[in-house]
């Protein structure tokens, strides 16, 4: 297995520049500086993410399509570029179902409040648990005020109305959220890491490049679950629907940015394994990882994913990589009227 590209959960990752993907008799092949590093069968796959300026030759593009195996193309920096898929798949009256919810505001409120919830619940039990981990009563109590104010957008969501009132108390949360997100990073690291807000195009800090990195890697692994039951993942309940724009998956991906990428992220510059060189800022200001660093964040983002929890709703013992795809499936039942209410992923 390469160091430069290799599968996890059933995706191929491929991270040298430059490399050339082929299809070579019903296998993926990848060359590095005309040197085979790689082999998969297509039959092993699911999806393939390019990162980078690899090349993806047009007969490995279209026997993908047949294949229902998507490719992602990300940048350097780990930012969503595109998308190649074949003609749609899945089930014609799931889809027509999806399409008759978003056009239902009571439907589009109930989904879109519970993508928030998910999202507030879960971005609480990480700073509950800074919490307890903080010593310093300078840190605890930004931090305990903080989770105040997010049980009491939890409150106010139970009780909104309105689209717009949930995508208000989504946006307040967050910002409450990140305004302290600097003090679950080791005292001695904050200085090299800081964060007091998100900033997303571009990342103006080396922790929040680390965060969009990963955020966009969660958005693919939630946009592949999505298709693979059937859905649009272009048509969204909490985010508004713009052209190129996967929202029903970055819906989804909520659930997941504080017990996927944010853990991630924190694990990694707490432990010292990720450092100030492995990030650099452009002459615009953008910052970056490096090429060793993105390979470094990702193999920690799939041993996060390979770790079990018990499924909240399920009652059984599942990887945290399949998530999405459980997620997935409990809304596509809700959307076909299967259950009554989308119930997201809660981490305890």
């Amino acid at each position: 297995m390469s160091a430069q590209s290799y599968t996890l959960l059933n995706t191929l990752y491929v991270f040298a520049e430059p490399s050339w993907l082929h299809l070579d008799n019903d296998t993926v092949r990848v060359d590095v500086e005309r040197e085979t590093k790689l082999r998969v069968p297509l039959h092993h796959l699911q999806s393939i993410v390019v990162h980078g300026d690899g090349l993806v030759t047009p007969a490995l593009i279209a026997r993908c399509a047949e294949r229902g195996i998507g490719i992602a193309l990300l940048s350097r920096s780990g930012r969503f570029v595109a998308r190649v898929e074949g003609p749609l798949t899945g089930n014609v009256y799931l889809r027509r179902d999806q399409f008759a919810a978003m056009n239902n505001s009571a439907t589009t409120l109930a989904l879109a409040k519970s993508f928030v919830a998910g999202k507030v619940r879960n971005a609480r039990t990480v700073l509950m648990r800074a919490f307890r981990e903080s010593s310093a009563q300078a840190d605890r109590a930004p931090i305990e005020a903080a989770a105040r104010h997010l049980n009491a957008s939890l409150r106010s969501l139970k009780v909104a109305t309105q689209l717009d009132e949930v995508r208000g108390i989504e946006g307040d949360a967050a910002k409450t959220y990140f305004n302290v997100f600097g003090l679950f990073v080791r005292p001695d690291l904050r200085a090299t890491f800081p964060l007091d807000g998100r900033s997303r195009r571009p990342p103006r800090n080396a922790m929040n490049a680390m965060l969009s990195y990963l955020y966009a890697v969660i958005t693919h692994d939630c946009r592949s679950a999505l298709e693979s039951v059937g859905l649009d993942p272009q048509v969204g309940f909490l985010h508004a629907l713009r052209p190129g724009r996967p929202a029903l998956a970055l819906d989804l991906v909520e659930e997941f940015r504080a017990v996927l990428g944010d853990r991630v992220a924190l694990k990694l510059i707490n432990r010292g394994q990720v450092k100030p060189g492995d990030l650099h800022a452009s002459a615009g200001g953008a910052w970056e990882l490096l090429g060793d660093a993105r390979k470094l964040v990702l193999s920690a983002y799939q041993e996060r994913k390979r770790e079990s929890i018990r499924h909240p709703v399920l009652d059984a013992d599942v990887p945290i990589g399949l998530l999405p795809q459980i997620q997935a499936r409990l809304l596509a039942r809700r959307i076909r009227g299967e259950l009554q209410d989308y119930v997201p992923y809660l981490h305890r």
